[in-house]
């Protein structure tokens, strides 16, 4: 159970702005852990996601502080293109490194809807979870 946590702890935290390996520390537990791999794909799916929201609600806050004049980085910039062009499924793209960070900060400030942008980050960060435990068992 304990192990559980940590994968939580670990997934939520790599998905706020802090950085983290939330895919090797769910590597490690699948390899030490005599746990079923199930559980820990669904904790690190929601911790991930959880941690995710996080960083969307920061966009909603960072509204007030921000205005769209000040979004002259080049990742901001990406990140706008991509929703003007894909709308919220570009929080598919949510489990990428840094990007992935800023694509969730700005589906808050853009004010998108809540439950869509939480199921599809939720998609997102499942299949990536998904695709990291299927090689690992492909590999044992």
């Amino acid at each position: 159970m304990s192990e559980l946590w940590v994968m939580f702890s670990g997934a939520f935290l790599a998905a706020t702005l802090l950085p983290g390996g939330s895919e090797v520390l769910l590597i490690g537990l699948l390899q030490h852990n005599s746990e079923p791999w199930l559980p820990l794909l669904v904790v690190a799916s929601i911790g991930n996601t959880l941690g995710a929201l996080t960083s969307y609600y920061l966009g909603r806050i960072g509204r007030f502080a921000k205005s769209p004049e000040d979004f002259n980085n080049q990742h901001y910039q990406r990140s706008l293109r991509w929703f003007e062009r894909f709308g919220v499924w570009a929080l598919l793209l949510s489990w990428l490194p840094l990007v992935g960070d800023i694509l969730c900060l700005i589906a808050g400030w853009l004010k998108l809807p809540v439950v869509p942008s939480t199921l599809i980050i939720l998609l997102g960060k499942t299949v990536r979870y998904s695709l990291i435990v299927f090689a690992f068992m492909a590999t044992i």
